[in-house]
């Protein structure tokens, strides 16, 4: 830089171009613009959006049954209903994590692949913070 080397290279002041991915192979380049342009995606990514639409369902039910049950004051209806809310959830839990499994064995690279879901981390989360 000292010497000046770094002076008037092209493109300087402009935006980078992240359209090409260097490890993609160039013969698919057209074909991955294509479909990226027209609001598709490859099916990994797809994947990925149903498992975080399904644990944002998941937790956002296990909120509601828990606002439910602290505005009944406890009674032992409401609570039999919080256990059964939480066996749901669970059971829910479980399925996405079988879907976490099965992604995280499809994408092309580990840096892609996302943790499992806990059960008590999110239950403590929920009643802990008032999260939703």
């Amino acid at each position: 830089m000292k010497e000046g080397k770094f002076y008037g290279l092209p493109g300087k002041g402009k935006s980078l171009n992240l359209d090409q991915d260097p490890h993609q192979d160039p013969e698919w380049w057209v074909a991955h613009h294509l479909l990226k342009s027209g609001g598709f995606s490859l099916p990994w990514i797809e994947f990925l959006r149903e498992i975080n639409e399904n644990i944002q369902q998941a937790r956002q039910s296990l909120a509601r049954s828990w606002a439910w049950q602290q505005g009944d004051h406890g009674d032992n209806s409401s609570q039999q209903d919080w256990q059964s809310s939480i066996s749901l959830f669970d059971e829910r839990v479980q399925a996405i994590n079988e879907q976490i499994r099965t992604y995280n064995l499809s994408v092309p690279n580990p840096r892609f692949q996302i943790p499992l879901v806990d059960t008590n981390q999110e239950l403590d989360r929920i009643t802990q913070n008032g999260d939703s």
